[in-house]
């Protein structure tokens, strides 16, 4: 099975089991919610958990597993990461993709090659973070600076204003 990381475990929150979680993930409202599968990967093994509650509280998720509802059963899985089976992943309609269909992607500007995407980071905007031979550059994932999206060709192709690079 393929998984794909939707969230990194940071804290406890409370002592009914709830884990403060850092969103990795494009759609956290279908990623969290209730009677969702996912996985920890606790010691190189994915243990299937099914979300038994979610809320957002101060930027972070708090999510809590159906079994695991006591702060002493999920203290051990700080600092792991949730996953979700790719097989689990709904197909989106054209033109519209997951960030880690991005990852990876190579950037051209006028066709000249910038560099890969590092990682897509989710905040107030979205932001693709591709890293160069020299540097990381940072462009917002917004229609004035991407041009196309071609995943397909592993390629994404942007107009940014100077400075940016």
């Amino acid at each position: 099975m393929e998984y794909i990381r939707v969230g990194n475990i940071v804290n406890t929150f409370g002592i009914k089991g709830e884990l403060k979680v850092k969103s990795l993930s494009d759609f956290e409202n279908e990623r969290f919610k209730k009677d969702q599968q996912l996985y920890i990967k606790y010691h190189n093994d994915y243990l299937a958990v099914i979300v038994n509650s979610y809320r957002v509280h101060k930027g972070f998720i708090l999510v809590s597993f159906k079994g695991m509802l006591d702060i002493n059963l999920v203290e051990k899985y700080k600092n792991c990461d949730i996953f979700i089976s790719k097989d689990d992943i709904p197909l989106l309609s054209k033109g519209q993709y997951y960030f880690f269909q991005l990852k990876g992607c190579q950037v051209y500007h006028d066709n000249q090659f910038i560099g890969l995407v590092k990682s897509v980071e989710s905040g107030y905007q979205t932001i693709l973070r591709i890293q160069n031979k020299d540097k990381e550059v940072l462009i917002p994932y917004v229609d004035s600076f991407i041009k196309s999206v071609d995943i397909d060709s592993n390629r994404i192709d942007v107009d940014v204003i100077e400075g940016m690079l």
